[in-house]
C-alpha cells in the first residue's frame, strides 16, 4: 500500500532525528576532544568516531533513504515550505555523499581525528615534520573528494562550494583584487607615517582567573544565553553547535594580552548569538543551523570588530576591565584602549591580526590552498611558501611553524577552502551595518550597553531562518541589495583613515 504524505513525513522525521542526534554526539565529542580530553584518548576516540561515521553514513545514502527523499520530492507541492526545502537539502546531501565511498568516507573521519590530536601537539612544539604526513593524507584525500563531488569543476572551486555555495576561485579573485586595490596603499600609507599608539599593555601580565571572569562579562555584554551556552578553553577558538539549545564556544588565554581571548570571545559569540537564535520551528529539522561560513563569518566578525572594537563598546569595557585588572589599567584612559583595540600594524597571527591587515592573512592563505589543490605546490613546501608570502605581504619574517604554517586548526580539520570566508564574512558584515544604520543608530545603541535592536535586527533578517534559503539569498533579502565589496573598503578607508589622521 502506497504510503500517504504525512506518513511519509512521519518517516522523515524520525530519519532526521537519528541524523540529529549523532551530530550532537560527534559535536559534544569533538568538543571534549579539543579542550578537556587527555592526550591518549585520541586512539580510542577514532575507534568510536569510525563506528559513528559508518552509522551516519549509511543514514544519508541507504536505500531506504533515498526511496523515502524519492517519495517524498514526487510530493513537494504538498508539503510546507520547511519540508520542501529540508527535502531538497536532503536529498543533495544524498546525491553528494553517494559519490563517496564509505571505506574511504569512514577513514577519512578517523583520521581527521589523528590530524587534530598532532597538530596540538605539533604547534605547541613547532614541529611541523610531524604533522607533514597527515597534511599530505588530508591534501590528497580533498584532492578525491572533489572529484567525486564535482568532476566537471576544478578542485579548488569544489572545496569553496562546500562552504559557501556558488563560491568559485574567478569570485574570490575578483572579490580579493578588490581588497587589494583599495587597502594596500592604505596600509602602506599608515606604515609610511610611522607613528603608532603606545603598547598600553607591555611588561604587565593579566592573571587567566580574571581574565575568565571578563569572559563572562563579555558573553552577557554581547547578549548571550548562558543557559544554552557554554565557553571552554583550547588550543585554537572556536565554536560548534548542535542545536540552539546546546552551543560551546572557547578561546585562549594569554597571560600578557588580553585583548586576544577577548576578541575571541566576541568573535566566537558572534557565532553562538546565530545558533542562539535560529527559528523555533527549525529546531528539530536539518534547516537548524547557519546556512553556509561566508554568512556565519559575517556574524562572527561584525560582533567582534564593528561592534568589539567601537566607541560606545570601548567606554562600556573600560570600567570592567579597572575593576578586574586595577593595577594593570592605572591610568589607562578611554581613547588609550580604543586605539590599542584599533591599532594598524602587520602581525603573525591571523586571529589576533588588526581590521585592517586581516584579510591579507586570508589571502596568503586562499592562495596557497589553490596551489595545493591545482599540485603546483608540494605539502613538503608548505611552510616555505607560507613564509615567503608572509614576508610579500606583511613585510615580516616568520620566526617559527608555530607562528607560522601551524597555527591555524583548519587544514588538521580537513576544511581546505573555508578561508575564504573570513573576508567575505567580514564584508558582508559592513555592508549589513550600512543597511542597519538606514533605521537605528548603532553607534547610540551599542554605548547604551543594551543590544537588543541589534540583536532583533540579525535574528529578524538572518539569524531565524537558518538554512531555509541559499547564503546569496539569505544575505540579499537582509542587505537589499546584491553583495559590493565597497562597503568593506569605504568602511575600512574611513575608519583608518580618521584614526591615523591621514
Amino acid at each position: 500500500m502506497e504510503r500517504t504524505t504525512e506518513e511519509l513525513t512521519g518517516l522523515l522525521r524520525s530519519l532526521v532525528a537519528k541524523m540529529k542526534a549523532y551530530q550532537h554526539a560527534q559535536t559534544v565529542m569533538y568538543f571534549d576532544a579539543a579542550t578537556v580530553a587527555p592526550p591518549g584518548s585520541a586512539e580510542d576516540r577514532g575507534k568510536t568516531l569510525a563506528v559513528f561515521s559508518e552509522v551516519t553514513y549509511g543514514l544519508q545514502t541507504g536505500e531506504e533513504t533515498g526511496k523515502l527523499l524519492s517519495a517524498l520530492r514526487e510530493r513537494t507541492e504538498e508539503l510546507d515550505p520547511v519540508t520542501r526545502r529540508e527535502v531538497s537539502e536532503l536529498w543533495r546531501d544524498y546525491e553528494r555523499t553517494k559519490k563517496i565511498p564509505m571505506e574511504e568516507y569512514v577513514a577519512y573521519q578517523v583520521l581527521l581525528n589523528e590530524a587534530d590530536a598532532v597538530w596540538h601537539k605539533a604547534k605547541t612544539e613547532s614541529d611541523w615534520p610531524a604533522f607533514e604526513p597527515y597534511m599530505e593524507k588530508i591534501v590528497a584525500f580533498n584532492r578525491k573528494l572533489a572529484g567525486w563531488l564535482a568532476p566537471e569543476k576544478k578542485p579548488y572551486d569544489a572545496l569553496l562550494d562546500e562552504y559557501e555555495r556558488g563560491l568559485t576561485m574567478e569570485k574570490c579573485d575578483a572579490f580579493f583584487a578588490v581588497l587589494r586595490e583599495r587597502l594596500v596603499p592604505l596600509i602602506r600609507q599608515i606604515a609610511e607615517k610611522g607613528k603608532q599608539p603606545e603598547d598600553i599593555f607591555a611588561g604587565k601580565d593579566f592573571p587567566v582567573e580574571q581574565q575568565r571572569k571578563l569572559s563572562d562579562w563579555l558573553m552577557a555584554a554581547i547578549g548571550i544565553d548562558r543557559e544554552y551556552c557554554a565557553i571552554g578553553e583550547t588550543e585554537h577558538p572556536f565554536t560548534d553547535g548542535s542545536s540552539k539549545h546546546d552551543v560551546r564556544i572557547t578561546t585562549h588565554y594569554y597571560v600578557n594580552d588580553p585583548l586576544s581571548s577577548l576578541f575571541s570571545v566576541v568573535h566566537e559569540g558572534g557565532h553562538a548569538l546565530y545558533e542562539l537564535h535560529v527559528a523555533d520551528g527549525l529546531q528539530d529539522t536539518v534547516l537548524a543551523g547557519g546556512v553556509s561560513m561566508g554568512i556565519h563569518e559575517s556574524q562572527s566578525r561584525f560582533f567582534e570588530n564593528i561592534i568589539g572594537r567601537s566607541r560606545g563598546f570601548i567606554r562600556n569595557l573600560l570600567p570592567e576591565l579597572r575593576e578586574l585588572f586595577p593595577a594593570q589599567m592605572a591610568g589607562v584612559t578611554e581613547e588609550d584602549l580604543y586605539r590599542a583595540a584599533n591599532v594598524a600594524r602587520p602581525s603573525l597571527i591571523r586571529t589576533e591580526a588588526d581590521e585592517l591587515t586581516y584579510s591579507l592573512h586570508v589571502m596568503l592563505r586562499y592562495e596557497l590552498e589553490k596551489q595545493l589543490m591545482d599540485g603546483s605546490l608540494a605539502v613538503a613546501d608548505l611552510p616555505a611558501a607560507w613564509n615567503a608570502k608572509v614576508k610579500e605581504y606583511l613585510g615580516l619574517d616568520v620566526p617559527d611553524d608555530r607562528s607560522g604554517v601551524l597555527q591555524d586548526s583548519h587544514w588538521s580539520g580537513g576544511a581546505i577552502g573555508y578561508f575564504p570566508s573570513y573576508a567575505l564574512g567580514s564584508a558582508y558584515g559592513a555592508q549589513l551595518l550600512a543597511k542597519m544604520k538606514e533605521s537605528m543608530d548603532v553607534d547610540a545603541v551599542v554605548a547604551s550597553g543594551d543590544l537588543t535592536p541589534v540583536l532583533d535586527w540579525l535574528t529578524e533578517r538572518i539569524w531565524s531562518k537558518g538554512s531555509l534559503y541559499d547564503p546569496q539569498v539569505i544575505f540579499e533579502q537582509a542587505a537589499e541589495a546584491p553583495f559590493d565589496p565597497t562597503y568593506y573598503t569605504d568602511y575600512l578607508i574611513g575608519k583608518y583613515s580618521a584614526l591615523y589622521s591621514l
